[in-house]
């Protein structure tokens, strides 16, 4: 049975021997952040969150990608929040990489390990607090949900990575792979936060080049990946930020399979706003 591992953020200090060219990446199509950007002096930090700081990986911005945030959270021992969202209308995501979290959602007791994935559906009270001696590390991505006259809002869901079955993508003899935790025929959700997992060979055959915007967390692995007209190497840790209709593409890279946590938005049309 393969055992599933996550690469945490968890800050650092800059060494200051090195070279400064690295491989951050800001264009208009994409932006790629390197593990090695999330260093202790640009860790962020969060009203009503005791112990505990992050790394802002996206956020809406005018012109770029505008539907979510996503940032890379370490709550530290004993550390926590009965406070954590200001914003009625957020809905969120949370993935843990490291650690436990005791999650109380409307109420009710939820313990979170390595690979435990909660969503929390917009105005539901929750509490997220450290009770373990080491650090917790988890990844928490929100957005605005956009309702729909008629469909109700979606559940509280808890799951683990391992107890879900990844889906083959066709015609790729089993070596792309997506494990989803939300039915993607329930319109109830207007985005998804699910896991990809290219083992050896793996490759994204074409260009892809599509409306959803993306949020790209790599979790285990390296691989080669085509962001807009540029091919990037990217490694465990590292994020890709792709606006809409950005084309994307990759091949693993080995040794070990390559995965990531892959945000979008769907099952919405398309806002129109006036000129």
């Amino acid at each position: 049975m393969t055992v599933n591992t996550y690469y945490s953020l968890k800050g650092g200090k800059p060494d200051p021997t090195t070279l400064v060219t690295d491989r951050a990446v800001f264009k208009e199509a994409y932006a790629f952040i390197p593990r090695r950007c999330a260093k202790d002096i640009t860790a962020s930090f969060f009203p009503n969150w005791e112990k505990t700081r992050g790394w802002v990986l996206a956020r809406p911005l005018s012109g770029f990608a505008e539907t979510f945030a996503q940032v890379a959270m370490e709550v530290f021992a004993m550390g926590g929040t009965n406070r954590p969202e200001d914003d009625p209308e957020a809905e969120c995501v949370i993935f843990v990489t490291e650690g436990e979290i005791e999650l109380t959602i409307a109420g009710i007791l939820h313990r979170l390990t390595p690979g435990g994935y909660a969503y929390i559906p917009p105005g539901v009270p929750w509490a997220l607090w450290n009770r373990g001696a080491i650090s917790a590390c988890f990844m928490w991505v929100r957005k605005k949900y956009q309702r729909v006259e008629g469909l109700p809002l979606p559940d509280v869901l808890i799951a683990n990575e391992n107890a879900v079955a990844p889906v083959a993508m066709e015609l790729s003899d089993g070596r792309w792979k997506t494990t989803r935790f939300v039915d993607p025929a329930d319109l109830r959700h207007d985005m998804h936060v699910n896991i990809v997992t290219f083992e050896s060979g793996g490759v994204i055959p074409f260009a892809e080049t599509h409306v959803m915007e993306h949020g790209l967390y790599v979790l285990e692995g390296r691989a080669v990946y085509r962001l807009n007209d540029d091919w990037l190497e990217v490694e465990a840790g590292d994020f890709m930020w792709l606006r809409a209709f950005c084309p994307q593409a990759c091949y693993e890279g080995g040794p070990q399979r390559f995965r990531y946590l892959l945000y979008k938005d769907v099952n919405r049309q398309m806002p129109l706003v006036p000129f």
